[in-house]
Parts: structure tokens; sequence; C-alpha cells
């Protein structure tokens, strides 16, 4: 059986990438450590559940490009999964979490968009 450990988020900052995604959304700081000029920086569900995500520096141009031509369609680089995606909405948001959509529900799951202040959006789904 093949699965997913680890999966790359690309960010313009890795201490930004972390102060969101291990301050806002929750996810626990796995693995910091020097790699290059960067950071080998890593977070992962606090219930220890799922792949690691790498917090990866977008240094490179095409990568830079690639990124923000994302954004600026509005397309998610990535999506992560929750239990009960009213709730997180409303947690999130009370923090300050800039949303493109709120909660929409389809047949079969809900989702919604989030900036993650570090030149993403993510969308956030939960399956009914």
């Amino acid at each position: 059986m093949i699965r997913c450990t680890l999966s790359s988020i690309l960010v313009h900052d890795q201490q930004v990438a972390e102060d969101f995604y291990v301050g806002k959304l929750g996810f626990r700081k796995e693995k910091d450590f020097p790699a290059g000029g960067a950071r080998w920086l890593t977070v992962k569900a606090p219930d220890g559940s799922g792949a690691e995500i790498l917090l990866e520096p977008s240094g490179f141009d095409f990568s830079v490009a690639w990124q923000k031509q994302l954004y600026d369609r509005g397309i998610p680089l990535t999506m992560l999964a929750c239990d009960d995606i009213d709730a997180e909405h409303a947690r999130l948001a009370g923090l300050g979490v800039t949303f493109r959509s709120g909660p929409t529900k389809g047949d079969g799951f809900s989702n919604a968009i989030f900036e993650d202040t570090c030149g993403n959006l993510i969308m956030l789904t939960q399956a009914h």
C-alpha cells in the first residue's frame, strides 16, 4: 500500500507560515532544522493524523509565478479536511483569517476557501 507521508505548501516566509499554520490553524510543529539557506519546517495535525506538511520556501522564480497565478485566479493550492466546517469557519474567522468563500454545501461535502497569509488559497472541506 502506498500512502502520502509528506506534502509541500509553498510559502513566501517560513516564520509567517509557522505562525499561521501553528498559531491559527492549530497544527503542531513536527520538524525544524536548517536546510540550505532555509529551514526544513514541517507541521502536522495535532492528533498526529495525516501527512506532514512541509512549509517550503517558494524560492524559485517559476514557483513564485505559479503560486501567484493560482492565487490571482482564486484556485486553492491544496485542501485540508476538518470534522465540523461551520465551527472551524467561525473559529478561524474569529482569529482574523480571511475567507474568500464561506462554507458552501455540495453533494456529500462542504467547502470554504481561506487565505493563508503566505501567498496561498487553501480549501477547507468536510465530508458529510
